[in-house]
């Protein structure tokens, strides 16, 4: 059963606030202030009244009583019919004519669509075979100031209902069921990794190097330490540290990360991801504990490993596609990288189209053709493996081929959904690889890593080998529900003020 109530539409603005804040005062005189009122066991949720006298026949009553609360969402035939809404489905509410005139016609007079209630009675089936609670007693709960949304699906200016969330909730079914697709999903998620054996931690959002990934950080000041912090990229680092320290062989974070970056469908400021660590493993071990952990995570959210997204029917069932990045830009851009030195590398792009900067490593090269040429013609998932190490600092080399990583990304729908690899776990190496990031930063590069000596402390102690895998919760929650921006699937995005606020410029874009 679904709970799709049409809500009817409010008049103007300033005068509907007038009307309810004079219906708030008028309770207010007669002792009955909502927001005075005391707390409201409820004995049912709304579908649990409709299971639990589904057996009842059209016109069958019954003298059990419940207690329901919920919010208003339709009044009709002069307040003798009321739908009530939870956070499960309608249930129907009547109040016989001479109550609403009589006894509760104080409560009647000052109600408004929005409103919350409790009402305690018997349960009965009418003759057109609608469950209903027969008012024994009713009471404001929560006085709604301001009316309900219209109808929200659809409007055209869609930042408002990203920008007041709990107004989209109340009238957009579709929204509701999205976001509880999302935290099913981590739920899943975390029971999943529960289930294989890695133990769940927490590890810190305020860095004073950010570290783990290729990105720009927030940055704020610490007063007391006076000191400047910035807000995780990544929990990696930390994650890894536990691991060397012996806490747990295998560990989890589903974990917020910020980073200071453009805005688009796909990309927020403030974002979820889940990485895991785990020792003696390597990016293989991850790819399948990725496909796993993914597959669980449709089944949970749709009832398959299938799922439809636009046009296209995404198969999340494992084993995934495995491809080299190298083989995949000869396939799509008939582009042979492998063997050639950086201006080669450069020359081949330039003559390909592809737009590469003045003195781009051979690494940089690949990583531009791939997003030129691959990306867009990666629906169904697949693990790209074999990326350059030039682009992978914290990643193992290759034994047999150095100049290629022990890593993949698993794209989807064109978007890259789960990045892994072989930890690097050499000291000397990883202070060569922060080394060379860090004079590239010098170079202008401000998303390049930093030199982080407490990890290579870390690591100094002696890091055993060692599998990660990071994975895009928004993402995930984007394919499993059809949600074609990342704003349906964050319940409270970052928007710009409005323009009436402070600092306000106007509505924001995903752009």
């Amino acid at each position: 059963m679904t709970n799709q109530t049409p809500v009817q539409a409010a008049p103007d603005a300033s005068g509907e606030r007038a009307n309810r804040e004079a219906k708030l005062q008028q309770l207010r005189q007669l002792g009955l202030d909502p927001y005075l009122a005391p707390k409201f066991p409820k004995s049912h949720k709304n579908a649990a009244v409709h299971e639990q006298f589904a057996h009842l026949q059209p016109d069958e009553r019954t003298e059990a009583s419940v207690a329901v609360a919920g919010r208003v969402m339709s009044i009709r035939n002069s307040g003798m019919f009321i739908d009530l809404v939870d956070d499960t489905v309608k249930l129907q509410v009547y109040t016989g004519k001479d109550d609403v005139q009589g006894r509760f016609a104080p409560v009647m007079k000052a109600l408004d669509l929005g409103d919350i209630i409790g009402v305690r009675g018997p349960v009965r089936r009418t003759k057109r075979g609608e469950i209903t609670v027969d008012t024994a007693e009713i009471v404001v709960l929560a006085k709604a100031l301001e009316p309900p949304p219209e109808k929200w699906h659809g409007l055209k200016n869609v930042e408002q209902r990203y920008r007041h969330r709990e107004y989209d909730l109340i009238g957009n079914e579709e929204s509701r069921t999205t976001l509880r697709a999302r935290f099913r999903v981590i739920q899943a998620v975390r029971q999943f990794l529960n289930g294989e054996g890695f133990l769940e931690v927490e590890t810190p959002m305020l860095h004073s190097i950010p570290g783990g990934a290729i990105a720009r950080p927030f940055q704020t000041h610490h007063n007391a330490l006076d000191i400047p912090l910035y807000m995780r990229i990544a929990p990696e680092l930390h994650l890894k540290r536990l691991v060397i320290g012996g806490l747990s062989e295998k560990v989890f974070e589903i974990n917020r990360c910020f980073r200071n970056e453009g805005i688009s469908p796909r990309h927020n400021p403030e974002f979820t991801t889940m990485e895991l660590y785990q020792a003696y493993a390597d990016y293989e071990d991850m790819m399948d504990i990725a496909e796993r952990t993914i597959a669980q995570a449709a089944i949970t959210a749709t009832g398959s490993t299938k799922v439809k997204f636009g046009e296209q029917e995404i198969d999340f069932t494992p084993p995934f596609r495995r491809a080299t990045m190298l083989g995949l830009i000869e396939e799509h851009g008939k582009v042979k990288l492998e063997g050639l030195d950086d201006a080669q590398a450069r020359d081949a792009a330039k003559q390909a189209g592809v737009a590469v900067a003045p003195g781009a490593s051979w690494g940089k090269v690949v990583e531009a053709c791939f997003e030129h040429f691959v990306e867009p013609n990666l629906i169904q998932p697949t693990h790209v493996v074999a990326l350059p190490k030039a682009i992978s600092p914290l990643a193992k080399a290759n034994h047999a081929n150095p100049a290629i990583a022990e890593r993949f990304e698993t794209f989807c729908n064109t978007w890259e959904i789960a990045n892994a690899f072989s930890e690097l776990a050499d000291p000397q190496e990883q202070r060569a690889r922060f080394e060379d990031q860090q004079s590239q930063r010098d170079g202008g590069d401000d998303e390049a890593h930093r030199i982080d000596e407490d990890f290579l402390k870390a690591q100094s102690a002696g890091m055993m080998p060692m599998g990660g895998l990071g994975i895009g919760i928004d993402r995930i929650v984007m394919l499993l529900t059809n949600s074609p921006t990342i704003r349906e699937v964050i319940a409270f995005p970052t928007l710009r003020p409005r323009s009436d606020e402070p600092g306000g410029a106007g509505e924001a874009t995903d752009e």
